[in-house]
């Protein structure tokens, strides 16, 4: 006997498992049907399905960086912070980044309407377990292939922190200067005190964030902004 809440039809759709081969309409159909999935990645047609999340080595980590970026949209009227968001890239790839960070109007991407994101947006941070991650292989190829401007990882069991900027078709990673700040080329404004991030100093990458937030570059891109929102 079939429950009321259970259709005879999501009965026969199989359940995604790790490294399913799919199109993007089969994973969007199977991942539909299973509403206690929290999180599943289509990369490179192969499917990937997060395990169980431990507090310290990404809870922790994801939760700083949302504040550092939250931070910075609430000074930043015309960009947006997003947590955990389905993105649209291309018919093999619809990954579900840790954070990103996206100019809403005048943008690379949009918010399409079933309320995902659909193109390449400006930022995007993963936490990840280690170099050995395929953050920063196949998901790496992929950003870049579809133009994401700036790439970030912060590799937790490494407790290093790479920041990818896109040049002439290829990232490069970005040094920090003698103050073991790193600046966006893409965000006027948005700092980062690397040394701090990863000794989890928070209030000491808020404060450098600030920093960032009262230079000129930063209200100069705001005036931008607020023209192409007008």
């Amino acid at each position: 006997m079939i429950s009321a809440d259970k259709t005879p039809e999501l009965l026969t759709i199989p359940p995604l498992e790790n490294g399913d081969k799919l199109t993007r309409y089969e994973f969007e159909r199977r991942y539909h049907a299973m509403p206690h999935l929290k999180k599943a990645e289509l990369i490179e047609g192969v499917v990937y399905v997060a395990s169980p999340v431990r507090a310290k080595k990404h809870g922790k980590p994801h939760s700083q960086i949302m504040t550092w970026l939250g931070t910075y949209e609430a000074s930043t009227p015309g960009v947006e912070t997003l947590d955990n968001t389905t993105v649209l890239l291309d018919a093999d790839n619809e990954p579900q980044p840790d954070a990103i960070l996206r100019i809403e109007n005048g943008g690379q991407s949009r918010i399409n309407k079933n309320d995902y994101v659909e193109g390449a947006p400006e930022l995007i941070v993963e936490i990840a377990a280690s170099s050995a991650s395929y953050d920063l292989h196949e998901k790496l190829k992929v950003y870049r292939r579809n133009q994401v401007q700036e790439y970030l990882v912060w590799r937790v069991y490494d407790r290093q922190f790479d920041w990818f900027k896109l040049q002439a078709g290829e990232y490069i990673q970005l040094a920090t200067n003698t103050d073991n700040i790193i600046y966006s080329q893409v965000f006027p404004g948005l700092w980062l005190d690397k040394s701090a991030l990863l000794s989890g100093n928070l209030a000491q990458v808020l404060n450098i964030l600030q920093q960032g937030l009262s230079t000129i570059e930063h209200q100069e891109f705001v005036k931008k902004l607020a023209s192409v929102n007008t």
